[in-house]
């Protein structure tokens, strides 16, 4: 592994707000609208608590190797050394097109909002406007980067515990202006699953999909002040966050608005506090929507372009990704995802609604795969401290009921996999992730295995 280093200067508040800020995005406010109708308020509401829990054994195994090696390429690096040079290849490049994918999501998210205010420009304008934006943002001091993604997440959550807030007082019937709600017979009144069982499966790809964004804070930990501290502050407090964040709005979400009026362009975070009368809230919230959307692929950004970084200076990727500007900031990277990112303006043929859909559902599988290879690289890691004679008691974090955790990591992500392929509108995801992983080994075999050095 090389032993060049990017600029050390994130805080512990800016890790901890990265990865709120990933996770937070569109796939969140606007991809719920879609789940909902299609699966309806139970499964719904049981999804999200299913994706909270596979999410937090995710963020569990990356921690405690995050602490003890705390590297750019997180755990890219961790599957090249606990598993194989292989393992590592493959999950580098398939968690670049994971975050790519997901930027593209949001900017498309973003650009339907704009296209709703300014009628005039079309959705696709604005997602060029927006990716160049957000690659100029990049550029900058990752400390800079880490200050603006702390206020960018500050907001979004900020305005999740309003709209908490809001829809509290609307159950409780303390807003005289709402409307009569069905509250619990939401849940009951068409059976736990109105479009049938396999609709819950289309759901859990989609709410995986959504919780996908935390592990960003093993990749910041390169560049974090103290590693060991920031790290351990961060995860500890992430996972439960982003958890309650997501349900609580979730269930009130779904005691409040009938599931069948809800769709994508009618995001239930705008709808709700609309029908509320209360003024220019729906503006706010969706300026709100909009940071989130941006703050998303800012992350994304971030990641692609240190995941790169990391590759290049291990031989898993070209040479030129190990160019930094004068702030240390690997630019190259950044160029790249930003014209990847582009996937998006496809919008301009297909329609805005359907790319969103689309590419949030596709990077499902690829997600659920790098949370395997991170169970994996945690066990892996566990055995070479004992093949190496370290101590396992003096790990600064050490996970609870190993291997239990990454053990059931590894299941549940497997069990998700395993519901796309058994519905027939999502089995083209997986055939699609197979398809890209025999690329990347192709790839790997061929072009990068007798340059791979031992990391």
């Amino acid at each position: 592994m090389s032993d060049k280093q990017l600029n050390r200067g994130m805080k512990s508040r800016h890790i901890a707000m990265i990865a709120i800020g990933g996770t937070i995005s569109a796939s969140f406010f606007m991809g719920i609208g879609d789940i909902l109708h299609q699966v309806g308020p139970f499964g719904t509401v049981v999804g999200y608590i299913i994706g909270g829990f596979v999410m937090f054994l995710a963020l569990l195994s990356l921690a405690e190797m995050a602490v003890a090696m705390p590297v750019s390429g997180s755990f890219q690096v961790y599957a090249t050394k606990f598993i194989s040079p292989l393992a590592g290849f493959c999950t580098g490049w398939l968690y670049l097109i994971n975050w790519i994918t997901a930027a593209a999501a949001s900017i498309t998210a973003a650009s339907i909002i704009m296209n709703a205010w300014f009628g005039g420009v079309e959705p696709w304008a604005w997602s060029l406007f927006f990716i160049a934006i957000v690659t100029a943002l990049n550029f900058f001091p990752v400390k800079a980067y880490g200050e603006l993604e702390f206020w960018f997440a500050g907001v979004k959550i900020l305005a999740i515990i309003i709209f908490i807030i809001i829809a509290l007082a609307i159950v409780f019937g303390f807003v005289p202006n709402f409307g009569k709600i069905n509250g619990f017979h939401n849940f009951t009144d068409n059976g736990l699953f109105p479009n049938g069982i396999s609709s819950f499966f289309y759901g859990i790809v989609i709410i995986v999909c959504t919780y996908q964004g935390a592990e960003l804070v093993g990749i910041a930990a390169g560049e974090s002040e103290d590693p060991e501290k920031n790290i351990k502050s961060a995860i500890k407090n992430v996972g439960v966050r982003i958890l309650l964040f997501f349900v609580i709005s979730v269930f009130l979400i779904a005691m409040i608005m009938p599931w069948q009026e809800s769709s994508v362009s009618g995001t239930p975070f705008v709808t709700i506090l609309a029908q509320c009368q209360i003024p220019h809230i729906q503006t706010v919230m969706q300026i709100v929507i909009v940071i989130s959307c941006l703050s998303a692929v800012n992350s994304a950004f971030y990641a692609c372009a240190r995941l790169l970084w990391s590759m290049a200076n291990t031989h898993q990727a070209p040479k030129l990704y190990t160019k930094v500007n004068k702030h240390d900031v690997p630019y190259i990277g950044v160029i790249v995802s930003a014209c990847l990112s582009g996937l998006c303006l496809i919008s301009k043929f297909i329609g805005a609604e359907k790319v969103f859909i689309l590419i949030i559902s596709s990077s499902g599988m690829i997600g659920c795969l790098i949370w395997i290879m991170i169970a994996l690289s945690h066990i892996g890691f566990r055995k070479h401290l004992a093949k190496t004679g370290q101590n396992i008691n003096k790990l600064s974090f050490k996970v609870p009921m190993y291997p239990l955790v990454p053990i059931l990591g590894v299941i549940f992500n497997a069990i998700v996999i395993l519901g796309m392929l058994i519905d027939p509108g999502q089995r083209i995801v997986v055939y699609s992730g197979v398809v890209l992983i025999t690329l990347f080994v192709t790839i790997y075999l061929v072009c990068f295995k007798k340059h791979l050095t031992s990391i």
